[in-house]
């Protein structure tokens, strides 16, 4: 049996990635932050969530003792956070300032390697975060090490998985690997040596060609390596964009645009970006376009075996109604003054509890909160007043389902457009952000990777007006809900 543990909603945007370590779970997303939660109970830590990116983070990655926790973002930088406090222990930088894709420390943490998207991958001395080598390839979407940490695999836009040793030598190509461009691949734990003569490897890939596959790497004394289709699976039905082997080997979880989570059949309810098995089993993490992270458990409750049934499969139900811990999942209009104040604590704003108590806010209170009055409140810190109105946008974002459409959003930022522009790429973007993109000497399409023939922007202006409309509509919304309140 494969059961939901719980569902977290904390980002404000797609969850981009997840990553366990023997005692954390670790989720990304394009709201530029990541969270940590403790497995014992998966309640957030203290110091999260993690914020020190300026775009979204595209990837999070722990050391395999769990003192680290990585990530990687569209700002091009790689951050090395402490797993126990939450502190930036050090920000590595791609030598271009490409935007990074993926980002994978060795199982020995010798080495890192990031992907970027202008076809380039940086390998890092993790101890000594000194560049080490940099090597071309095509837009660099995955990448892996395996278990010896002497050999690392990209996977790329163009479908290719390469194989290369610690000091970037081309070991094999598979071209056309997965039609359509690889989205993620992974390597199993465990080697097979036979004989002494010959070490073996599993490694998993998936593409946009909907196909997960397993592959054999063998490393033969005084021979080349090579690398040999093993299975394709092919259970899911649409893009695979994810996938990750569990810590004994015997297991390969995948994630799809399908809405599915294979080990072998399963169906979520969002559209599945991220998944990841916890080492010490029996958790899995799976993270969604509808800004959730699912924690599942294996097994019918007996986890001495360590064995499951493949046949076990994964069933959520979260498009229903979203309840919110502590407040019965009623509107933010209809919270009492003690629901505003189990709020605070469990956004972790557990100084102002006093300070609304104080004034006897409650939910409609809450929701006309903004700046000014969060000043005449006495809430004199910056920081705080700016993330008590932040968690008061997402959270009003949450309840009353009225996520801007995605169309609506930068693709940069992943923010609501003031001011849309179409740039030479075809897409629209903020003006402000997209300005920043090109300053940055970035003269490629942040959606495409190619060459923008142009920096010229053009106002958006139905965009601009329908956006308008929809803000209208959302803030209509409101006021008749009050107004029948109050009738």
């Amino acid at each position: 049996m494969v059961s939901l543990i719980c569902t977290l909603r904390h980002h404000t945007d797609e969850v981009t990635c997840c990553a366990f370590s023997p005692s954390l779970l670790a989720t990304s997303s394009g709201d530029k932050t990541l969270r940590v939660y403790t497995t014992a109970d998966f309640s957030e830590l203290p110091f999260s969530p993690l914020r020190g990116h300026g775009y979204g983070v595209h990837c999070c990655c722990f050391s395999s003792c769990g003192s680290f926790l990585l990530s990687c973002s569209t700002d091009g930088s790689v951050i090395v956070w402490s797993a126990e406090t939450g502190e930036v222990k050090a920000t590595l930088e791609h030598p271009g300032r490409s935007p990074l894709r993926v980002c994978a420390l060795a199982p020995d943490s010798s080495l890192l390697l990031a992907g970027a998207c202008d076809g380039t991958a940086a390998l890092w001395d993790f101890r000594s975060k000194t560049l080490r080598r940099y090597i071309n390839e095509a837009s660099v979407v995955a990448c892996c090490f395996s278990p010896c940490a002497q050999m690392f695999v990209t996977g790329c836009t163009r479908g290719d998985l390469k194989l290369w040793d610690a000091y970037t030598s081309l070991l094999h190509a598979e071209k056309d690997a997965h039609d359509l461009g690889v989205t993620c691949c992974c390597f199993a734990p465990q080697t097979t040596d036979s004989y002494g003569c010959c070490v073996e490897f599993r490694l998993a890939s998936c593409g946009q060609d909907s196909q997960l596959k397993i592959w054999i790497v063998s490393q033969r004394e005084g021979a080349a390596c090579t690398m040999k289709l093993l299975q394709t699976l092919t259970s899911q039905t649409a893009p695979v964009l994810s996938c990750a082997f569990s810590s004994d080997g015997e297991w390969v979880v995948s994630g799809s645009v399908d809405k599915s989570v294979a080990v072998y059949d399963a169906v979520s309810k969002a559209y599945v970006t991220a998944v990841a098995l916890s080492p010490t089993f029996p958790w899995i993490a799976t993270g969604s376009m509808d800004r959730s992270v699912n924690v599942w458990r294996i097994g019918d409750g007996d986890d001495s075996t360590g064995k499951y049934s493949a046949e076990d499969c994964l069933s959520c139900n979260t498009v229903g109604e979203k309840k919110l811990p502590g407040h019965s999942g009623l509107l933010l209009t209809d919270w009492s003054e003690d629901d505003v104040q189990t709020w605070l604590r469990d956004e972790g704003l557990v100084e102002l509890v006093g300070i609304f108590k104080a004034n006897n806010i409650d939910g409609p209170e809450l929701s006309q909160l903004n700046k000014e009055t969060a000043a005449e409140l006495g809430i004199e810190s910056v920081g705080l007043r700016g993330r008590l109105l932040r968690r008061i946008e997402a959270l009003k974002a949450e309840q009353n389902g009225s996520e801007a459409p995605d169309e609506f959003l930068c693709p940069i930022t992943r923010e609501l457009m003031k001011d849309p522009v179409i740039a030479a790429d075809g897409y629209s973007y903020e003006r402000e952000s997209i300005e920043s993109w090109i300053r940055g000497k970035n003269k490629t399409s942040p959606m495409t990777n190619l060459p923008l023939q142009t920096t010229l922007l053009t106002p958006n202006r139905s965009l601009k007006m329908a956006i308008t409309r929809w803000k209208s509509n959302q803030e209509l919304r409101v006021a008749q809900h009050l107004i029948t309140k109050a009738d």
